[in-house]
């Protein structure tokens, strides 16, 4: 397989998956129980590596409920750093608008209304 001018073709890097804290307790536990990594890898798409560190972090107690408590906080107090800036930043854009609103000039020509906006021309009395 080759790409342009004979560079090799690159294939995109796999999507790093996620899994759920029950997940990785229920294969450890089926490992635990006597299942093989094959069948294990297998059955649930997942590396033989990734089985044997779950299996690992599992028997350390890493999966019990309390780490998964703490897991739980870590992520939403991170999620709630990323609001807080999100907001910090919205802030100092408002008020840099509200600034450039108020220092902006203002039309010299005909009245305007916040409802309305400028008022209409007045039409010719015999147009029809």
């Amino acid at each position: 397989m080759t790409g342009l001018a004979g560079f090799p073709k690159v294939e995109p890097m796999a999507k790093h998956r996620i899994h759920s804290m029950e997940f990785k307790r229920q294969v450890a536990q089926e490992f635990i129980a006597g299942e093989t990594l094959h069948g294990l890898a297998q059955r649930h798409d997942v590396s033989r590596n990734l089985i044997r560190i779950w299996v690992r972090k599992y028997e350390e107690g890493a999966f019990d409920d309390d780490a998964q408590a703490a897991d739980l906080i870590q992520e939403y107090e991170a999620r709630i750093a990323a609001l807080e800036r999100l907001v910090g930043k919205q802030t100092l854009e408002l008020e840099f608008l509200k600034g450039a609103l108020k220092n902006a000039p203002r039309p010299r020509s005909g009245a305007t209304s916040i409802i309305t906006g400028p008022l209409a021309s007045p039409s010719p009395k015999d147009a029809g």
